[in-house]
This record gives structure tokens, C-alpha cells and sequence, in this order.
């Protein structure tokens, strides 16, 4: 096992709860890597106050595969984040694929320095549980592994409790980012990972970019062995966090002073009906999640940050009516947004 040990004090932020935005792709109008403007981003989250940085994800664009790009971007945004942070930054790579393409992948993120992979089962269609189980602990044996239980309307499929219990239970597995977009179905990881008695190993994220400040506050009551176990979902890696991004700092802080006082707020009750309206027109939810990533494009170009919100397929942009969504929710809810701080930023970042 190559045993990637991370550092104790990263790991227990880890534990604690990061925001960990989900790298986007910055490309100029010939839909090339824009290096200048994709060192920006990684910079951007930095000083935002990000704990940690997610590439190679869904956000980042599954075809950076198909076009030769996977290694430069993880190159690009490790290099970055080593030349530009002056605290630890969580590095996750995204790996996906067959059995064979995901653990040349993790190799990938070791060789270039990553904590963690971030693991996406996608690409596996109809394997059954055993087969599914077994692709995560090879890749498990490369590298410390966080799942990602992926909503099905972009890919991702059902994975049952039984399933999140024996994959909790794989011992180089660290988190769950928990993004099924169905309470059910976050419940079920909950259950499995309190089920496999991993609880004191496994950290749960938030990927429900519908439901982020309510899962951020809650806390789950486990009965195990006719003793509750609390279960509680300590940060969030979410593609939402990939935009106004120091606005989601502020979110985390509030929501982890919420929950150590053990009574919700009403104001957080209000924040959480905010930031689900931001990331409807945001994520393109009027439209099926068409405009998904160039959502957040949108939201990076308008502040200065991406020259456009060019896609590599060039049948991906805004859906119909989202920019006049994105035009409402900015003007509702200035208060979630960074725009000022970007201002004063952007000319650094991009230098």
C-alpha cells in the first residue's frame, strides 16, 4: 500500500470541517487552457479562506480527460496552492473511471503531491456491490480515498446502505461527500458509516448543494447496539463553494457555531432557504442542471475572474432564463456574495 500519510494537523481540520470548493476550468475562447486565469482560481480559494481544494471533479469537467488536460490542471493547482498558501491546503484529486484509469489516476495525484482522491463510480455502470467494493479498496490501496455518492440527474447512480457500510469499513477511506440531491439516500451513507463503526475515521461532507446550511447544522441519532451514536456532517466540498467563495467561509463558521451551541437560529433557518435559491439558478435546476458548471462559470466571468464561461463541449452553456435567475439572486442576496472582495483582489491574482 503506498500509504500517503497527511499531516496530522491538515487531518484534523479535515475532521473539523473545511469548505473545499470544486475546482472549475478556466479556458480562453478556443476552449484551451487559460494557465494565468486558472492560477487566479486556485489563489482566489486560498485567500478566500478555503481549507482545502477539490480538481479533476465533476466542476472541473470530467473531459479534462478526453483532451490530454487531467495532469496539467492537478499539476497547475498543486504548484499554486504550494507557491501561494501560507497555511496547509487540503489537496483532493477527482479520479474516475474502470478499475486500471482510476489507480493510474491516484498515482497521478501522488506523484504531483495530493492528499486524498476524491472517488467517482460513475464510469462503472451496472457492477454489483462486490464489484464496486472491490475497485474502491484497490484504489483505496494507492491512496486515502473520500467517496462521492454522485445525484443520478449528472451521472451518478443509487448506491444502497449496505453499500456505505462496507465501504466505510475499507480502512484507508477518510470522508463521504455526500451528494445524492435525496435525503433518503444521505440518510442511508449516515446509517452505513455509524453501521461500520467508522464514525471516529470516516468524515462526512455535504455535497447536496440543495440543502447545504440545514445538513452543515444537523445532527443525526444513530441507535447502535441500543446506544445513539451522534452523527454530524462536518464541512462541505461542493461545487456551489466554487463561487462566492469567502461568502461560504462565513457560511461554514456560522453553521459550526450553530450546531456547538446545540439550538438552530432562526436566521440560520433563513440562510438556508437564501443559499438553496442562489444555487437553483446557479446550478440550473429550472433546466435539468444544464448550466450547471457554466453557472458557475457565469458567476467567475462576471466578476473578472474568467474571461468567459466557455465549456470543453460547446454545447454547454447558461439554460434558458438562468442568467436572468443568476440577475436575481445576486440582487436578493448580496449579502452571500464576494464580489467586493474580488475587486479588490483580482489584479494580484492574475499577475
Amino acid at each position: 500500500m503506498h500509504r500517503t500519510e497527511i499531516d496530522a494537523e491538515l487531518m484534523a481540520a479535515f475532521r473539523d470541517g473545511l469548505v473545499i470548493p470544486a475546482h472549475p476550468l478556466a479556458l480562453d475562447a478556443a476552449r484551451r487552457l487559460d494557465p494565468v486565469r486558472q492560477r487566479a482560481l486556485t489563489r482566489y480559494y486560498i485567500d478566500a479562506g478555503a481549507g482545502g481544494l477539490a480538481v479533476g471533479v465533476h466542476t472541473t469537467q470530467f473531459a479534462i480527460r478526453d483532451v490530454g488536460l487531467y495532469e496539467p490542471v492537478l499539476r497547475l493547482a498543486a504548484e499554486t496552492a504550494r507557491d501561494w498558501a501560507t497555511r496547509p491546503i487540503l489537496m483532493v484529486a477527482g479520479v474516475a473511471g474502470p478499475t486500471a484509469q482510476a489507480l493510474a489516476e491516484a498515482g497521478t495525484a501522488r506523484a504531483l503531491g495530493y492528499h486524498a482522491v476524491l472517488l467517482s463510480l460513475a464510469a462503472l455502470g451496472e457492477a454489483s456491490e462486490d464489484e464496486l467494493i472491490a475497485h474502491c479498496a484497490a484504489v483505496a490501496e494507492e491512496m486515502p480515498v473520500i467517496g462521492f455518492y454522485l445525484q443520478p440527474a449528472v451521472g451518478g447512480r443509487r448506491l444502497p446502505r449496505s453499500f456505505w457500510r462496507r465501504f466505510a469499513a475499507i480502512d484507508n477511506v477518510i470522508g463521504i461527500k455526500m451528494a445524492p440531491f435525496n435525503r433518503y439516500a444521505t440518510l442511508d451513507v449516515i446509517r452505513g458509516v455509524a453501521e461500520a463503526r467508522a464514525e471516529e475515521r470516516v468524515t462526512l461532507y455535504t455535497g447536496n448543494d440543495d440543502h447545504i446550511v440545514l445538513d452543515l447544522v444537523s445532527k443525526t441519532r444513530i441507535m447502535r447496539d441500543g446506544a445513539p451514536v451522534e452523527m454530524t456532517i462536518a464541512g462541505g466540498l461542493l461545487g456551489h463553494w466554487s463561487v462566492w467563495t469567502k461568502g461560504a467561509v462565513d457560511i461554514l463558521d456560522r453553521c459550526k457555531a450553530a450546531r456547538g451551541e446545540g439550538t438552530i437560529p432562526d436566521e440560520i433557518l433563513r440562510l438556508d432557504a437564501a443559499v438553496t435559491d442562489c444555487n437553483a439558478a446557479v446550478f440550473d435546476v429550472a433546466n435539468d442542471f444544464h448550466g450547471v458548471i457554466a453557472g458557475c462559470h457565469e458567476i467567475l466571468r462576471r466578476q473578472g475572474l474568467l474571461e468567459g464561461r466557455w465549456c470543453l463541449d460547446p454545447d454547454e452553456d447558461l439554460g434558458p432564463g438562468q442568467s436572468a435567475e443568476l440577475d436575481r439572486v445576486m440582487r436578493e442576496y448580496p449579502e452571500l456574495t464576494d464580489d467586493d472582495f474580488v475587486a479588490r483582489n483580482l489584479e494580484r491574482w492574475l499577475a
